[in-house]
């Protein structure tokens, strides 16, 4: 049924049911049933038939609502997975052409450092889709599955912190954030040589949340400057779609910190 039916239903039965009642009062029923009576009976009747109706519509509306969270849900792990095979198909395309060239050029150790760039964008592309989110598991979980897969991929340990309140991202919000995190902890295996790695999400009242991640590792002036811009713009682009403000800088006591907040009048921006 759609919400058409819906609104329709809403406004024709209340009129056919009380006018009904009233019509064949009226006309059979007078000489059986006073008007005080009647009076009655319809005023039950109308709660009556109110409370059942009110009671399927909204079971209905739950149900219709229900089904959009799913197809929300899938069409942003959808939208994910096209992002992903974009970035694998540009990450290999660009490392088979340098391959290419240093193949012609006779350079076989930047060849071979071109294979293993290849082998790692495969690896890691089939990692990040098989981490995609899942039904039956809340979104602290799945993050917390996915870093333990990653340190023991990366042998750098990960010191989890999440507290999120169920329902409080939506899931194309938790897509977004699970990207931002794939993305922050790809530069660090690729970048930051590190030995131990932190993350924190917190969220909070008023639509209030916090996103830490930090590192031990070499920090920001060691990092491949072409992937390092293009991490930190996906992770910008991200996180303007989420409404937080992101900053990027070097850890005090060495390493990277990687800080996104919402809720507190960002919008999106460093």
């Amino acid at each position: 049924m759609t919400y058409r039916m819906l609104y329709w239903l809403t406004v024709l039965l209340p009129p056919i049911v009380i006018g009904g009642f009233e019509f064949v009062r009226h006309d059979f029923l007078l000489s059986y049933m006073s008007m005080e009576t009647g009076n009655v009976y319809i005023t039950l009747l109308t709660l009556l038939l109110s409370f059942l109706f009110a009671t399927w519509m909204f079971r209905k509306i739950e149900r219709m609502n229900a089904r959009l969270v799913v197809e929300q849900a899938r069409r942003a792990v959808y939208e994910e997975r096209e992002r992903l095979a974009r970035e694998l198909h540009d990450g290999i395309a660009q490392s088979l052409f340098f391959l290419n060239v240093k193949l012609k050029q006779g350079q076989l150790d930047d060849a071979r450092i071109a294979v293993s760039a290849i082998d790692n964008h495969v690896r890691q592309a089939i990692f990040n889709l098989r981490s995609l989110p899942e039904e039956g598991s809340s979104f602290p979980q799945r993050v917390e599955k996915w870093l333990g897969q990653w340190s023991a991929l990366s042998g750098v340990d990960v010191t989890p912190d999440l507290t999120v309140k169920d329902g409080f991202f939506s899931p194309a919000e938790e897509v977004q954030l699970f990207g931002i995190i794939q993305e922050a902890f790809a530069n660090i295996r690729k970048h930051a040589q590190a030995r131990h790695a932190w993350i924190r999400l917190t969220t909070k009242e008023h639509r209030r949340w916090e996103l830490v991640i930090q590192d031990d590792g070499v920090g920001l002036g060691e990092t491949d400057e072409r992937s390092k811009k293009y991490g930190l713009a996906m992770m910008r682009e991200r996180a303007k779609q989420l409404g937080a403000v992101i900053t990027i800088a070097p850890r005090a006591a060495g390493g990277t910190e990687i800080r996104l907040a919402a809720g507190n009048g960002g919008n999106g921006h460093e």
